[in-house]
C-alpha cells in the first residue's frame, strides 16, 4: 500500500512534465458554442513560453432572455498527447455587458431586469489537433463563475463548451 501511495504522485507529476510540441507564436480564429443559446467569439492565442500561451476572446451570446458580449482572457498550459494532438488547461477571467429581454412579473406586467456590467472568473480544459497546414482545431470546456453582476445573467455559474478553429502564424 505504501508503494501505491508513492507511485500515484510520481505518475501525476510525470504527466504534468510531459513536453508538448512547440505551439505557434500566434493563432487567430473563431470559437463557436455556448451552454445556452448561441455564442461566437473572435479568438487570439499568443505564445508566452515554449508550452504556455495567452488566449483572448471577444464574443457575444444570444438567447431568448438576453443578449451579451464579453471579453475573456485565459492563461493556458499545453501538453502533448500523441503526434499532433495536444491537451491544455488554464485559468483566467473576463468582463462583459448584458441586456435582458422584457419579461412578465408575478402580476403579469412586463418589466425588463437590470442589465449591465458583469465580471467573472474562468477555468479552461480542452483538446486540440494541429494540422500539417497552419490550421488548429480545438474542443474545450470553460466553466465560468460570476464575481460581480453575473447573478441575473446566468445564476452565477456557466458551462461554456465550444469548438475552435484558428489560423496559426
Amino acid at each position: 500500500m505504501k508503494i501505491f501511495k508513492a507511485v500515484i504522485p510520481i505518475l501525476f507529476f510525470g504527466c504534468l512534465s510531459v513536453s508538448a510540441q512547440e505551439i505557434s507564436e500566434h493563432a487567430l480564429g473563431l470559437r463557436l458554442g455556448d451552454s445556452d443559446g448561441f455564442g461566437a467569439e473572435i479568438s487570439y492565442q499568443k505564445s508566452i513560453a515554449r508550452y504556455n500561451r495567452l488566449e483572448i476572446d471577444l464574443g457575444w451570446r444570444d438567447s431568448r432572455e438576453f443578449d451579451a458580449f464579453k471579453l475573456t482572457g485565459v492563461y493556458q498550459w499545453v501538453h502533448s498527447i500523441d503526434g499532433d494532438f495536444n491537451w491544455y488547461y488554464g485559468i483566467g477571467g473576463g468582463l462583459g455587458n448584458v441586456d435582458f429581454e422584457s419579461r412578465l412579473n408575478n402580476n403579469n406586467q412586463p418589466f425588463t431586469p437590470d442589465g449591465g456590467l458583469f465580471i467573472f472568473a474562468a477555468g479552461d480544459i480542452g483538446i486540440e489537433y494541429n494540422f500539417d497546414i497552419p490550421l488548429l482545431i480545438s474542443l474545450d470546456f470553460r466553466p465560468e463563475i460570476g464575481l460581480i453582476g453575473y447573478d441575473d445573467f446566468d445564476d452565477s455559474f456557466d458551462f461554456d463548451i465550444a469548438l475552435g478553429i484558428r489560423y496559426q502564424f
